[in-house]
């Protein structure tokens, strides 16, 4: 065997990077504000990602009042410092940057970076121009907000229902009636479905008199029945008409389309279908300069051809949702969950599945995916874009010219869909488009429609442990060293105690009536294997193998019993034994066990 090479020692750029990139995992602005003051002493150059990322650490760490000064003090030095150094800032830059100002009540600095951003030949985008706007409106500085929204208008940058609730509000409030007509206009353009802040906002504007001081006391009836017709009912588009109160209530409607209130029959005023035609065509129009024209064109051909799905699926964007943690990665079975679930909703019929060509390939390679990827092509539902396709043309194409839904998550804000550009793209988004949220597991879900628990005790469940894996893997290291950290840690935990008592409670419910299932259906082949052990499960906080291997003291006889237990073999039986470790946190469960299982000779665990 030849000599191992030795490992190159990483220059001070890559050893900054490396260590920014974990402080970024793990949202440590602390260490990552230690590690940029090194780096400044000893000349280390910084490039865009480096300023970017620690920009992004302080923008992030505002909202925590204990490093919120830290983060304004430090993101406006590193900000001055990458422009010291000539490093362009690009999109992301400004809008850290502008969340920092925002923050401090600075939407003038806010607005004046968006402005700027010409001169480094970048655009503006949603999250971009927020900060400025929102932070206008909050000030009741109505002027400036409406100069935000018209430079926003310029540039491209549409606003979206938060935007539009906040102009709404500042207008109401600083007494602009005819901007308040103007915005809601807009939300009845834009959005589908308020919100219930939103819902709020409007209701206020009625109720509290404002709205009695706007409008016209005469007004010709003729002419708003007249253009009333013209825009196919329900708006007239003329302005505040009449004075006086106004009554306002919620109501229901009922199956048929009735107002529980006054009794009128509502119409459904949906998209017209040829300017959903016109809307498609501009689609394809769009994707053939971007994609390879002849790809395009066999997919319009092959969709002619398969009109009949009443659902399209963004394969890729199901089936990644939610799997950034450590063992994350594309969840076939979540995928298919989605597409069966799709099915039994529509009187059995199979959505299509766009998956790009690349992710296919690695599927079909895997023996455990391919059997459901064969099954989908077998049944026609799925659909795979070329090799350096953007699938989100396909998808969207389909979904357009079907004139059926589409599942995604997908904001659709990126440039290819800021390339359609107009107000019915965003109508259409809203009638078409429905978001998968990644429901509890079954046994979880099963229990609480049991024990009919309630909405807010279902969002409390949505906490995940494993999205707090990478912190706890940091704290621990340092809790052995740093008191502070050992203090967080342990509040961390207990922040957490009650939906790991509520799961624990799930779970065994769950494995007992299991266990008790399969003894009953066994007891005639094997009497004897029937309640050897009581099985004790229980759902603890994920820890890590960070072992303080400085000493361990008092657990002789505990381990000692372990690696009997662990030894046993059962003979009489196919079970499968379960030692349970129970106890309070921070006692030494994870210590003991991981010294028995990493620090025992193989040969006492296996047999």
């Amino acid at each position: 065997m030849g000599t191992p090479k030795r490992k190159e020692k990483q220059t001070p750029e890559a050893q900054f990077h490396s260590s920014l990139t974990f402080c970024s995992k793990n949202k440590d602005l602390s260490t990552a504000i230690s590690l940029y003051e090194s780096a400044v002493s000893r000349n280390t150059r910084l490039n865009q990602h480096h300023f970017n990322t620690l920009l992004y650490l302080c923008s992030n760490s505002v909202i925590d009042p204990a490093l919120k000064q830290l983060a304004l003090e430090y993101g406006f030095r590193m900000f001055d410092h990458m422009l010291s150094t000539e490093v362009v800032p690009n999109e992301a830059t400004i809008t850290a940057v502008a969340r920092l100002a925002a923050v401090k009540g600075d939407g003038d600095y806010a607005f004046k970076l968006v402005k700027g951003m010409e001169k480094y030949n970048v655009l503006p985008r949603l999250r971009t121009c927020d900060p400025a706007l929102f932070c206008f409106c909050e000030k009741l500085e109505a002027d400036k907000a409406y100069e935000v929204e018209e430079h926003m208008n310029k540039v491209g940058v549409t606003v979206e229902e938060p935007e539009i609730a906040a102009l709404l509000k500042v207008s109401a409030e600083t007494g602009r009636g005819e901007r308040v007509y103007d915005y809601l206009h807009k939300l009845r353009n834009t959005v589908r479905c308020v919100s219930e802040s939103t819902a709020k906002i409007i209701e206020d504007w009625y109720c509290d008199g404002r709205a009695s001081e706007v409008g016209e006391a005469s007004w010709d009836s003729g002419r708003v029945k007249e253009v009333v017709l013209r825009n196919g009912g329900g708006w007239h588009g003329q302005g505040w008409i009449g004075k006086g109160d106004w009554d306002v209530q919620r109501v229901n409607v009922d199956s048929e389309s009735k107002c529980c209130s006054c009794g009128e029959h509502l119409v459904c005023v949906d998209i017209d279908c040829a300017e959903t035609d016109r809307f498609a065509q501009s689609v394809a129009a769009l994707a053939m300069e971007r994609e390879v024209r002849s790809n395009f064109s066999e997919f319009q051909d092959w969709l002619d051809k398969h009109a009949d799905y009443e659902a399209i699926v963004d394969g890729a964007n199901i089936g990644l949702y939610q799997q950034n943690f450590a063992d994350g990665g594309f969840s076939l079975p979540q995928l298919d969950a989605v597409v069966k679930e799709l099915y039994n909703r529509s009187g059995e019929k199979w959505p299509l599945v766009v998956l790009h060509n690349r992710r296919f390939k690695s599927l079909v390679e895997n023996p455990s995916h391919r059997k459901v990827v064969e099954e989908w092509m077998d049944k026609g539902i799925l659909y795979t874009t070329p090799s350096g396709s953007n699938d989100d043309w396909y998808w969207l194409y389909a979904a357009v010219k079907l004139k059926c839904l589409i599942l995604t998550n997908d904001e659709m804000r990126d440039h290819i869909f800021e390339l359609l550009g107009s107000s019915f793209f965003l109508k259409w988004k809203e009638r078409h488009q429905e978001i998968f949220h990644k429901m509890a597991s079954r046994e979880v879900m099963d229990f609480i429609k049991g024990k009919k628990r309630t909405k807010g005790l279902l969002n409390r469940l949505e906490l995940t442990p494993r999205s707090v894996i990478v912190v706890l893997d940091d704290a621990e290291k340092k809790q052995l060293s740093n008191s502070d950290v050992k203090e967080w840690l342990d509040e961390l935990k207990e922040a957490v105690i009650d939906a790991e008592d509520l799961l624990n409670e799930i779970k065994t419910d769950a494995m007992r009536s299991k266990l008790e299932a399969e003894q009953y259906g066994s007891r005639t082949s094997s009497t004897n294997s029937c309640a050897r052990h009581r099985l004790l499960t229980r759902v603890i906080l994920p820890s890590t193998s960070q072992v303080d291997d400085s000493g361990v003291y008092g657990r002789y006889e505990d381990k000692e019993t372990m690696a009997r237990l662990l030894s046993w073999n059962d003979a009489s039986g196919n079970k499968v034994g379960v030692i349970p470790i129970v106890g309070m946190g921070g006692i030494g469960k994870t210590t003991l066990a991981q010294r028995k299982l990493f620090h025992a000779p193989l040969g006492q665990l296996h047999h």
